[in-house]
């Protein structure tokens, strides 16, 4: 725990069930590394290059990703909580069946990338790149814009979100 690795490259490491908790990965380059089901709570990664990596049912909650690098990462199943994420781009990621709760987008790219079925309570803003982003969500989300925060779900998420490009089916939750 809180390790310190700035200046590694750990390219291609299998790191699978490994024990990352609060530690200092910002600026490391860690493509094609494998952390399935590893433990990165209150991670720092901002500014890593994690092309291609999988985090495959791994724990990121609270963890830093600021101006990371995710492009063809791999979060299927992950839980995503508290995380900020603004300015990281995530071009083709895979986030399917992911838990996205709490998270900051803003400025994120996400062109291209996949959810299926995600919890996605999250908050982008105008700059926020959606091209080609598609699959199915839980909303609803917050942007922020110049004017403060607002809220949108359902169908407004569905056709903001094709505005900016992309194509998703926003998933209405059952009452119980």
């Amino acid at each position: 725990m809180g390790l310190d690795f700035r200046g590694a490259d750990l390219t291609g490491g299998d790191f699978s069930e490994s024990w990352f908790s609060d530690a200092m990965l910002a600026g490391v380059v860690l493509r094609e590394t494998d952390f399935y089901r590893a433990d990165m709570q209150g991670c720092n990664l901002s500014g890593a290059d994690l092309t291609g990596a999988s985090f495959v049912r791994s724990n990121l909650d609270d963890a830093v990703m600021k101006a990371a690098i995710l492009d063809g990462a791999d979060f299927v199943k992950a839980s995503l909580y508290g995380v900020d994420a603004s300015a990281a781009s995530f071009r083709g990621a895979q986030l399917m069946g992911a838990s996205l709760l709490d998270v900051n987008l803003c400025g994120a790219d996400l062109t291209g990338a996949r959810v299926m079925e995600n919890s996605f309570r999250v908050r982008l803003d105008e700059s926020t790149i959606l091209q080609g982003f598609s699959g199915s969500l839980f909303g609803p989300i917050e942007v922020s814009t110049g004017e403060g925060v607002r809220e949108i779900g359902g169908a407004g998420l569905e056709r903001w979100i094709r505005e900016k490009g992309g194509a998703v089916t926003v998933i209405h939750r059952r009452k119980a």
